[in-house]
């Protein structure tokens, strides 16, 4: 018998960002293994049975543009996503350049306009939206842009919309941040209010949070590649090579849940197979009835005696 008070989700994504691949010796700033950080992911995912619809991946797919990095990174991703039966999504991000982007990861020869694409996922929407601004690290959102999604979204799709974009309109905790965020947010805002949008997704902080905007949930995955030190002094900055992770999003309908997960080996407190598992939850079962029939609340039967 199932005891949860929730049905299963309609739609199970899997929510990754800022890889950074690099081409050459594959190692970003001569020390991570930005290709070895996901594999890892992939490789510890596939021993679950948890089978995501689609793998959206919030920009800084690559950390120069280099199409070497996304030929790398494309390698690696397609064969994991067939093994699970999932559709790709990628996203871009200030670090990736318009026209490789297109041509290695979309197989398209289009050139330097903003990548912005709608996907159905089992009628749930996912809009990738191009926040990034060639040669620099802030985010816009131009009015062009702007008219486009307010068309997408002035009919509502089956199973609602995610939006998933690489700059967050969240808060920024770190004061650098400040100069590379979103910029005019609100204008966003307007468009989005009171359509089908049920989350937002984003990446670009290199640490995981939580926000609303516009009556949205906003989740924003960490990196895979290095993490952001949140324990610094006012005004610095400090990546680390460690804390990488991503997210797992469920959407029941009425409400989206956001879950992470890191990446990487740690020490096992204690583990239960499946069978050992429902052993155990036979055995408390046993007990308890056992209690209550010696108090007589139960019956022989196992049902709750008259009183």
């Amino acid at each position: 018998m199932n005891a949860s008070q929730h049905p299963a989700p309609e739609h199970f994504i899997l929510h990754i960002s800022d890889t950074h691949f690099v081409g050459g010796n594959g190692l970003l700033y001569n020390l991570v293994d930005t290709e070895a950080n996901l594999r890892r992911l992939f490789e510890d995912f596939a021993r679950t049975t948890a089978r995501p619809e689609a793998i959206v991946f919030t920009g800084d797919l690559a950390d120069t543009g280099e199409e070497e990095a996304y030929q790398r990174l494309r390698a690696v991703v397609e064969p994991a996503a067939a093994a699970i039966g999932a559709q790709v999504i990628w996203v871009m991000g200030n670090h990736d350049t318009r026209t490789p982007f297109r041509r290695f990861l979309l197989d398209s020869e289009a050139g330097e306009e903003s990548v912005d694409m709608v996907y159905d996922v089992n009628g749930l929407r996912i809009i990738a939206l191009d926040s990034t601004v060639p040669g620099e690290h802030h985010g816009e959102i131009s009015d062009e842009q702007l008219a486009w999604l307010k068309d997408v979204l002035s009919t509502p799709a089956a199973h609602g919309t995610m939006i998933a974009l690489h700059h967050p309109p969240v808060p920024s905790l770190l004061d650098p941040i400040r100069m590379v965020e979103l910029r005019d947010q609100h204008r966003l805002a307007e468009v989005i209010e009171g359509t089908d949008v049920t989350a937002i997704l984003g990446g670009h902080l290199h640490f995981n949070t939580f926000s609303t905007f516009a009556g949205v949930p906003v989740s924003v995955a960490s990196a895979t590649c290095y993490t952001q030190d949140l324990n610094v002094a006012p005004g610095g900055m400090r990546g680390q090579d460690g804390a990488q992770g991503f997210n797992l999003v469920h959407s029941y309908g009425d409400r989206v849940m956001h879950t992470v997960v890191p990446i990487g080996e740690y020490a096992t407190t204690y583990e239960l197979s499946a069978v050992q598992l429902q052993a155990y939850i036979e055995q408390a079962k046993a007990q308890r009835e056992a209690a209550e029939r010696e108090a007589g609340e139960l019956d022989a039967d196992g049902l709750v005696a008259a009183r």
